[in-house]
């Protein structure tokens, strides 16, 4: 009986490109990132102007998931989570979005916002564990399917009147 390899997470690199475009467009085939979109993110991520952090998770050679976080300022977002079919209800999703409230913290932002399709509820009741609050929707966000988004929002601070709230809202229609 073989022991379970446990998933490894580690900084994504250019040269993962490939196989996170095969998880992707398994996931994600409607709405699939582009090569150039994961290549524009990438861009951003090392150095000290870094405004990104991308992360995959390993299961000995095979990529099993991937994650990444965009920040600007106050505010981090949380561009995408992704995990493999037959590691769904592992834990996996969990530690990704561990890694990325990290790397919010290490950016020094208040605020995580996201969105996720209105269908996904099993990404929604991952990101609700973990505190996200939904403050509204953004119709017709994923194309092109025409899927609205459902807006979420963490405040990782204790100043929730942070200059950020009222910029991460522009463009949502709040639901109260």
């Amino acid at each position: 009986m073989t022991t379970p390899v446990t998933p490894v997470l580690r900084e994504m690199r250019w040269w993962d490109i490939d196989s996170v475009l095969e998880l992707e467009k398994d996931l994600f085939p409607e709405d699939a990132w582009s090569r150039g979109m994961f290549w524009s993110e990438l861009a951003h991520s090392r150095g000290p102007e870094a405004t990104r952090r991308y992360v995959v998770a390993e299961e000995g050679e095979r990529l099993v998931g991937y994650a990444g976080l965009a920040s600007a300022g106050e505010l981090a977002d949380v561009q995408t989570i992704a995990v493999a079919r037959d590691h769904w209800g592992t834990g996996l999703g969990s530690v990704l979005l561990t890694e990325l409230l990290r790397a919010a913290t290490a950016f020094e932002c208040a605020e995580v916002m996201l969105e996720c399709r209105i269908d996904n509820i099993r990404a929604q009741k991952l990101y609700e564990r973990f505190g996200f609050e939904a403050i509204g929707f953004r119709r017709g966000y994923y194309q092109p399917g025409n899927v609205d988004a459902l807006v979420m929002r963490l405040t990782t601070a204790s100043d929730s009147g942070s200059a950020a709230m009222s910029t991460s809202e522009r463009g949502t229609e709040i639901n109260g």
